[in-house]
């Protein structure tokens, strides 16, 4: 039995030595150039321990160069590349319409007013706030009071210095 196994193990070996060394018999010079380089050796003589490419005669032995050829993991597609469009055209910049500012809704309710000799006062709303105003006086530092009359009252707003009216009613 140990006889057997110790033949199949030489058997194996000498194929496996057999298929290293067959391609290199079968392979002439002519085929191989391209992936071949050269080495010159420095002198006749070589030391002890010199390089397995060079001989001892000094001409050039070839060693082939086993560096893979072009990228091995690159994708690969049947597909032709595809074209990108090119755009000649130049774009149209449109500038957006800015609204004029405005000055927000009214805020006041017309209550009432009160004439005296010397002044008109006038009494607004505004949610739970009651303002008594005159010509002139200026509320939340926004609306300043421009003109009482019978039928109106002429509001500036002061941060645009935009006027609004307010209907105060008629004097029937």
């Amino acid at each position: 039995m140990n006889i057997k196994r110790a033949v199949s193990w030489v058997a194996f070996f000498s194929v496996a030595a057999a298929l290293t060394w067959v391609p290199e018999y079968f392979q002439s010079a002519e085929e191989g150039d391209d992936g071949l380089a050269v080495v010159a050796s420095p002198a006749k003589n070589t030391p002890q321990g010199a390089l397995p490419g060079t001989s001892d005669t000094g001409k050039t032995a070839a060693i082939r160069d086993l560096s893979p050829v072009g990228d091995l993991f690159s994708a690969r597609s049947w597909k032709p590349a595809a074209v990108l469009a090119t755009v000649t055209e130049q774009p149209a910049y449109i500038t957006p319409v800015v609204p004029a500012p405005t000055a927000p809704p009214m805020p006041f309710q017309f209550v009432g007013r009160l004439e005296d000799r010397r002044d008109l006062q006038v009494f607004l709303q505004d949610g739970e706030k009651i303002y008594v105003v005159r010509k002139g006086d200026v509320i939340d530092e926004t609306w300043r009071i421009d003109s009482i009359s019978d039928v109106e009252l002429s509001f500036v707003y002061l941060p645009l210095h935009l006027s609004q009216t307010l209907s105060v009613g008629s004097t029937q």
